[in-house]
């Protein structure tokens, strides 16, 4: 891959980012209200310890340059400031201590819903008119329209409460005293399986349509036909020639989804109360805790962006057109 591809894809993303962290910075104090508002709750504030706390964070200074410049150096260094909700707790501590379930919770969902999403588009678009063709199709388009509280209300009402074979929600059961780390591991996935079902499901069906109309379009190209002129069998045909070149639009939707892992976690999580990122969002809008909601919006947008960019390079990699 040439340097100077990558030197401009770089480049693109460093600005995207840099503008989305001054976007950031603007659309938060566009919001009615400001921080020092939670300090009128208490009756006992006087003015004096109202104006040293606007000077302590800063808000009798301009908005710009002053608190701008303060905000980019901030968050260059990490520093995102400090939970409303959480009080005495760290943005970063409260994200990062949520985060790692969404990513358990998604990144496993989005490795089966590439699998077996990929694979039966394939398999259906190759075996156009079939059987497979027309029921693989047919599904993937009803769970395509499903949206992902339905899917997981449909599987808690079956799984949960008719047959109880899985728990409802949470990550663990409450108060439970394990007798080795082997049961807490078989109590989490059990508590993991519904949700992990739900996004896998989800996901499915926008792979599997995308693939099967990418296989159909590569079937009438020249290399094909020169493939099966030259006696080579359909599966190494379909391995070999078509499936890779099938891939370039899906490479463009996998980097979109991976995006989205942690956008996409708030309807799953809070059907499962799923304690991630989406259940953090909503707890954080319920209590209006401004610097939480700027940390998850900073850290969406930054996954959305070098998501895009990791998808460009894959892109550059298979299809040598796109470096010109």
């Amino acid at each position: 891959m040439g340097s100077r591809f990558l030197g401009r894809k770089l480049l693109q993303m460093i600005f995207t980012i840099a503008m989305i962290v001054i976007l950031n910075f603007l659309l938060f104090r566009l919001m009615p209200g400001s921080p020092e508002r939670i300090l009128f709750r208490n009756p006992n504030v006087t003015p004096a310890v109202l104006a040293d706390a606007r000077a302590r964070w800063g808000l009798d200074k301009p908005l710009i340059p002053d608190q701008l410049i303060a905000y980019v150096e901030s968050t260059l260094q990490g520093d995102l400031g400090y939970s409303f909700k959480y009080q005495g707790q760290a943005v970063t501590d409260v994200i990062g201590q949520a985060i790692w379930p969404t990513l358990i919770l998604f990144g496993l969902g989005e490795v089966i819903a590439i699998v077996v999403g990929l694979g039966l588009g394939a398999y259906a678009g190759w075996k156009r008119g079939g059987i497979v063709d027309y029921l693989g199709n047919g599904v993937s388009l009803v769970l395509y329209a499903m949206p992902y509280f339905v899917i997981g209300m449909a599987l808690v009402l079956i799984f949960a409460t008719a047959l109880r074979w899985f728990p409802t929600s949470g990550m663990l059961r409450i108060g439970a005293d394990y007798a080795s780390w082997v049961n807490q591991l078989v109590d989490f996935l059990a508590h993991l399986a519904l949700p992990l079902a739900t996004v896998s499901i989800g996901l499915i069906g926008q792979y599997s349509i995308l693939m099967r109309s990418s296989i159909i379009e590569t079937l009438g190209e020249d290399y094909v036909t020169t493939a099966r002129a030259k006696g080579l069998t359909s599966g190494r045909i379909l391995r070999s020639h078509a499936f890779p070149n099938a891939m370039l639009p899906a490479v463009t939707l996998i980097a979109i989804n991976l995006g989205y892992v942690v956008a996409g976690a708030v309807t799953v999580e809070y059907v499962f109360a799923w304690p991630g990122l989406g259940s953090l969002t909503v707890d954080a809008l319920a209590a209006r805790d401004y610097p939480v909601l700027q940390g998850i919006f900073l850290l969406l947008s930054i996954a959305v962006v070098v998501a895009n960019f990791v998808a460009d390079l894959i892109y550059g990699y298979l299809d040598p057109r796109v470096r010109a």
